[in-house]
């Protein structure tokens, strides 16, 4: 049913909720959920009540109504132990002919205090005996514990105010409980001891007591976990058991060249990892596998290792890179790693000559490439192989889902290729489960040995010249230094006057010809980008000023000072990303974050955070907490599989566990979801809302 037609609500009001709140349905208000409660259980003595405390409730008479300006309504009313200013902006008129002197009231507010007295503004005000807006079966009050619903200043304007939302809530639930469908299995419930959903809406409405909220709460949010669980799982299912991979029974020459000279010994992490990948290539099954790992855990290693397999059992492998940066430099390393092994490999990218390109077109289709390093040059329509059995795709949320499911149709092995997704972004593991949810996980959880602390400091505007002259020092130590700017969006024009003003400013405090700076941005071409990042990287210029674009895979083991200006503009994922361009050699390396004049608490928390410890994976989870999971750097584009209403990735780790653990459980024994008794799950996830893109299909 239209929210319109909900009596209270009318085309204006619902509009309002439709732009505002997205409620479009009745449906859509009773899946609007309270984020807190307020307990309307106990009264207050006015003598206890002190400013600033939690909303208070108590029972007093009205002694005096004043109006000390046309819009300011001043009603003191007292108990036995005290009394309190009441003060009213609005609905003057009505509460001014409500306040009779004499009359009791039951008063509910927050207290707070004005020229150094204590008063309450506007106070919520009914009659002692009509208790709270919360209708049950019988038509009667019930409950103490009131729910406070999402709002903004425009439904408030409108009057929609959080007793109306109640009144509101409890006509939905009186049009909607009596028809509604239990979404769970009978089983299912008994299993997990969970109560009806017709008593879980009820009660996260209208708690009658905090165990049955915590009840309807715990009922509400499993059933969300686990039908995303279920939905991504199935997908998982059905491939795993109808795609046939390419079968890889062998570890093979190239891979044990390599690895034998290999001039240090992989960490422990890495090969394990590497185990959880041969595992899957030879299992006949195809593989899908997210790779996680922080900055500099050594990820391009495994990378190789895995393609090598891939060659030493007759197949080919590509490594598709965002940038073209990152491409050249993927190259470069890879290259030097594969000298022993006699293996071919080739780079190619958008500004690959037209010959060149033929060449490595012939050779892909000869067999004679064993690996291909690029960009989304590898997705062209051109690019085919004899026979792709492995595809690795570095820092997958720069690439949409279309883009990547294009390189599926290149194999020429018969089968799709094995699929290794890697991402230098650590996510939550609870992110991870919903995102990926139907991917493998592996996580290199452990750096190298000899790789140094960077240590991080945090500085005003005012610190500028001592940070100037940190710079030079290190400069002189023979030391070279990234300056990194906020872009936010190409388009923005404060943010490229900001790089432009501060390459001023450091060419100006770093003059020719003792210091050469070299700058990088969005708005240069391929060849300006690339000489002067060249420049940098051979040393030749002591400062790279830049945009994010060395945000990913720039390796320069010479730089060991990371400044980031407007620091507090970046979320902790991506801060933790530039902070991994340095201390990739053997000297101890500085990240120094420099602030603007205003800075919000929860920024300053993001920044201190950051000085206090390199763990990714922490900083990851942290960044969710503060920020969201939807807000999450390189989560926004692949967004959440559904939305969730009222479970959270950051605080329900736990139920998310049990629920996909019990969605295994369910499709280990009917993974069609065909038999009769899971007849409501079928149903559930054929829902529109869980129609979501194929994330089998994450090649």
């Amino acid at each position: 049913m239209d929210i319109q037609y909900l009596p209270g609500v009318g085309p204006r009001r619902a509009a309002l909720l439709k732009s505002e709140l997205e409620v479009s349905t009745v449906g859509d208000l009773v899946r609007l959920y309270p984020f807190r409660y307020i307990d309307r259980s106990t009264l207050a003595r006015i003598a206890d009540i002190t400013p600033g405390a939690a909303f208070v409730q108590f029972i007093a008479r009205v002694k005096e109504v004043t109006m000390p300006t046309p819009k300011r309504l001043s009603a003191i009313v007292a108990d036995n132990s005290g009394e309190i200013e009441l003060v009213f902006f609005k609905g003057i008129k009505w509460m001014q002919a409500k306040l009779v002197p004499g009359e009791v009231f039951l008063f509910f507010g927050k207290p707070a205090v004005f020229n150094g007295k204590m008063n309450m503004v506007h106070p919520e005000v009914d009659k002692p005996s009509s208790g709270i807006v919360g209708r049950d079966s019988s038509g009667g009050v019930s409950g103490t514990l009131t729910g406070v619903y999402p709002s903004t200043e425009k439904l408030k304007n409108a009057g929609i105010t959080g007793k109306v939302m109640l009144k509101l809530m409890a006509e939905a639930l009186s049009t909607v409980l009596p028809t509604v469908e239990e979404t769970l299995p009978e089983y299912v419930m008994k299993e997990k001891g969970l109560v009806p959903l017709s008593y879980a809406l009820r009660q996260i409405h209208f708690p009658q007591d905090s165990n049955a909220l915590a009840k309807a709460t715990y009922r509400l949010k499993f059933e969300e976990l686990f039908f995303l669980q279920l939905s991504l799982l199935k997908q998982k299912y059905i491939r795993s058991r109808g795609e046939n991979g390419i079968r890889m029974p062998l570890v093979g020459e190239p891979f044990n060249k390599c690895y034998d000279a290999l001039p240090y010994t992989l960490t422990g992490a890495q090969k394990r990892v590497i185990r959880e990948i041969r595992d899957d290539m030879r299992s006949g099954r195809q593989m899908n596998r997210l790779l996680q790992g922080d900055v500099g855990s050594g990820k391009t290693m495994v990378a190789v290792l895995s393609a090598l397999i891939a060659v030493g059992n007759g197949h080919q492998a590509c490594i598709m890179a965002p940038t073209e940066v990152l491409a050249q430099q993927h190259f470069a390393n890879i290259s030097r790693y594969l000298l022993p092994t006699g293996v071919k490999v080739v780079l190619l990218t958008g500004s690959t000559p037209a010959g060149a390109r033929r060449d490595i077109h012939a050779g892909l289709m000869d067999g004679s490439i064993g690996i291909i390093v690029g960009t989304h040059a590898l997705i062209e329509d051109t690019v085919q192989f004899r026979s792709l059995g492995l595809a690795i795709i570095d820092e997958q949320h720069r690439f949409g889902v279309d883009q990547r499911s294009r390189l599926w149709t290149k194999t020429g092995a018969g089968a799709p290729p094995h699929v290794l997704v890697m991402t230098a972004t650590p996510i939550p593991r609870t992110l991870a489960m919903t995102l990926y949810g139907d991917l493998d996980v592996s996580v290199i959880d452990e750096m190298p040995p000899g790789r140094k602390p960077v240590q991080t400091m945090m500085f005003g505007e005012g610190k500028r010249d001592a940070v100037y002259s940190f710079m030079k020092a290190q400069i002189a130590a023979g030391r070279q230094v990234f300056v990194v700017y906020p872009l936010i969006f190409e388009s923005e024009k404060v943010d490229y006057q900001n790089l432009e003003k501060g390459f001023e400013d450091i060419a100006t405090k770093f003059p020719l010809p003792d210091y050469k700076v070299a700058i990088v941005h969005g708005r240069q071409s391929v060849q300006e980008k690339a000489f002067n990042m060249d420049a940098f990287a051979a040393g030749r210029a002591h400062i790279l000023v830049s945009t994010t674009v060395i945000e990913v895979g720039v390796d320069v083991p010479n730089a060991s000072v990371m400044v980031i200006e407007s620091a507090e503009r970046f979320g902790l994922s991506q801060l933790h990303q530039l902070r991994g361009r340095v201390g990739r050699g053997s000297e101890k390396s500085f990240c120094i974050l420099m602030t603007g004049k205003k800075v919000s608490t929860e920024s300053r928390k993001r920044l201190e955070l950051m000085c206090r410890t390199e763990d990714g994976f922490v900083l990851a989870e942290e960044d969710m907490k503060m920020r969201g999971p939807g807000d999450l750097e390189g989560t926004q584009q692949s967004g959440l599989p559904i939305a969730l209403n009222i479970a959270s990735l950051s605080r329900d780790g736990i139920i998310l566990t049990d629920a996909r653990n019990y969605a295994t459980h369910v499709l280990d024994d009917d993974p069609t979801l065909e038999t009769e008794k899971n007849g409501p799950l079928l149903r559930e996830i054929r829902k529109d809302k869980y129609a979501v893109k194929d994330y089998s299909k994450i090649s």
